[in-house]
C-alpha cells in the first residue's frame, strides 16, 4: 500500500504545484469523507499555514492574520442545487460526471470513493476524468470492484464490509493530506 500511497501523493503535489485541484466524489459515508478530506486541504491540517505578511497586508484587515494557506480541493458531493439540477435534467447517475467535466481540467486529480468500487455515479465521474486527462484515484474496499480498470491509481483496502472498508480509508487519506501538507508546507 505504502507504494501506492507514494504514487498518490507524487501526484497531487504535481497537480497543486503546477496551479491544479483536486475533485473528490462518493456516496453515503463516502460523500463524508469528501467533507472531510477537503477540509483537511482547504485550511491547515497537522499544521498552521500562515498567509505571509504581504498578503495579510493587501487584506488590510486584523482579521486576515487568522486565514491559512489551502489548497483547492472541491467536494463535489456538496453542491445540493446543482445535484438536484442534474439528476433531473440529465441523469442522476451523472451528477459527479457533469461536475467533472465543469471542473476538471488536464493534470487536476479526481478521487472517486466507494466501498464497493461499484458505484456508477463514481465511476462515470472517473470515466469523464480519464478522457479529460485528470489524474484519476480510487479509494475501494479489497476488489476494486468496476472502478479498478478506470483509476490509475487504487487506494483498495483489505476488507469488503462497507464499515470496515470505510474505517480503514480514514487513516490512508489522513496520512496523504499530512503527506501532500508537510511538502507544501514547511515551516
Amino acid at each position: 500500500m505504502e507504494e501506492k500511497l507514494n504514487a498518490v501523493v507524487e501526484a497531487l503535489l504535481k497537480s497543486f504545484r503546477g496551479g491544479g485541484r483536486l475533485l473528490l466524489c462518493g456516496n453515503g459515508g463516502s460523500a463524508a469523507d469528501c467533507a472531510h478530506i477537503a477540509g483537511e486541504f482547504i485550511k491547515g491540517f497537522m499544521k498552521k499555514r500562515p498567509l505571509g505578511e504581504k498578503l495579510i497586508q493587501d487584506i488590510g484587515e486584523p482579521w486576515a492574520k487568522g486565514l491559512q494557506m489551502g489548497l483547492p480541493a472541491i467536494d463535489l458531493t456538496c453542491h445540493s442545487a446543482l445535484i438536484a439540477a442534474a439528476a433531473n435534467d440529465i441523469d442522476g447517475a451523472s451528477v459527479y460526471a457533469q461536475q467533472v467535466l465543469a471542473f476538471g481540467r488536464p493534470g487536476d486529480v479526481i478521487i472517486g470513493i466507494s466501498t464497493s468500487g461499484n458505484a456508477e455515479n463514481v465511476c462515470r465521474a472517473l470515466i469523464v476524468g480519464n478522457a479529460l486527462g485528470l489524474v484519476t484515484v480510487g479509494l475501494t474496499g479489497r476488489s476494486g470492484g468496476r472502478m479498478k480498470p478506470l483509476c490509475q491509481h487504487l487506494l483498495n483496502v483489505d476488507a469488503e464490509e462497507t464499515y470496515k472498508v470505510q474505517e480503514l480509508h480514514l487513516p490512508l487519506y489522513h496520512r496523504l493530506c499530512a503527506r501532500v501538507e508537510e511538502a507544501l508546507f514547511q515551516e
